[in-house]
């Protein structure tokens, strides 16, 4: 959770929404991203799913089976779906998104009974540390002129 917290603050350096996600398997780190839906004016470049691509792409495969996705905002239902999707294990995250979240706060996606892959899920991990970065950014934004 240390490294997806880095990709945050690395986020929330450049004016993104600081969530940071890595995706390890072993000790071995596989992708590795932050948020980047402002940069690059594109809706699905979240911290998980640039995550996923990258570590799709170390690997050559379609599947990160045996994987453990850190994250350190709950995921949205398009992260969770792509952590279904691409039969990721467990899913270990941070701070709760009582808004948004679809990995059991407003929805359960990842462990939903009607699609054929189920994720192991740990939530709260550095919650505080997480859930700060987040609270500050947009404290700011709702300062600003």
């Amino acid at each position: 959770m240390r490294l997806a917290l880095e990709e945050a603050r690395a986020a929330a350096a450049i004016g993104e929404v600081p969530i940071g996600a890595i995706v390890v398997r072993g000790e071995r780190v596989l992708g590795r991203a932050h948020n980047l839906t402002r940069c690059w004016a594109d809706a699905t470049a979240h911290a998980e799913m640039l995550a996923i691509r990258q570590a799709l792409a170390t690997l050559g495969s379609g599947r990160l089976v045996g994987s453990v996705l850190y994250s350190t905002l709950e995921p949205c239902a398009m992260c969770a779906g792509a952590m279904v999707l691409a039969r990721v294990d467990m899913l270990v995250f941070g701070a709760r998104d009582p808004k948004a979240g679809a990995a059991g706060s407003v929805y359960d996606l990842v462990r939903s009974p009607w699609l054929n892959h189920r994720l192991t899920v740990v939530s709260g991990v550095l919650g505080k540390e997480c859930g700060s970065l987040i609270s500050r950014f947009f404290g700011e934004l709702r300062r600003a002129p």
